[in-house]
């Protein structure tokens, strides 16, 4: 899977705001090539809400365990809810693993080395293994965003 199938297949659900930072518009230069996916029907970048999905090319302070510094290498990051966590781990976001898998190892649904204790999963290069998972996660994702904005939108209306 590639980042413009993922790119593709996410920015084609209804509401979707594709981010992708680059030089000139503002944002921080170390996002610069990376994606960020929100749920944002009238197409304005919220303020107060995180990406429910992203894909990031480079590692960042605090976050190199998944050593994108490699060639040709991306992780998909995905906040795809407490249930799908615990269903592709085996323990809730914030319990201790009982297996450690390297969070470098390709084409393999993982917690995310950094906000797997918030519930984000993570692969590193999505491939044939993670192609299907990848995508299942993406939507679940996408459904958590939505229902959350809808649930925000009735409660000040």
């Amino acid at each position: 899977m590639t980042m413009d199938e993922i790119i593709s297949f996410v920015d084609g659900l209804d509401g979707v705001l594709t981010m992708r930072p680059e030089p000139g518009d503002g944002s921080p230069e170390i996002s610069w090539g990376d994606t960020f996916f929100h749920y944002a029907p009238d197409g304005v970048a919220p303020t107060a809400t995180q990406p429910f999905a992203t894909i990031v090319t480079k590692d960042y302070p605090g976050d190199e365990a998944s050593r994108l510094d490699r060639a040709g290498t991306f992780r998909v990051n995905i906040a795809a809810g407490k249930e799908a966590f615990i269903r592709w781990t085996g323990h809730a976001p914030r319990d201790p693993a009982t297996t450690e898998i390297d969070p470098g190892t390709t084409d393999t649904v993982i917690a995310h080395p950094v906000y797997g204790a918030v519930g984000w999963l993570a692969v590193v290069n999505p491939g044939e293994r993670t192609e299907a998972a990848t995508r299942e996660l993406l939507h679940a994702a996408y459904h958590l965003a939505r229902s959350r904005y809808e649930r925000r939108a009735e409660a000040t209306a």
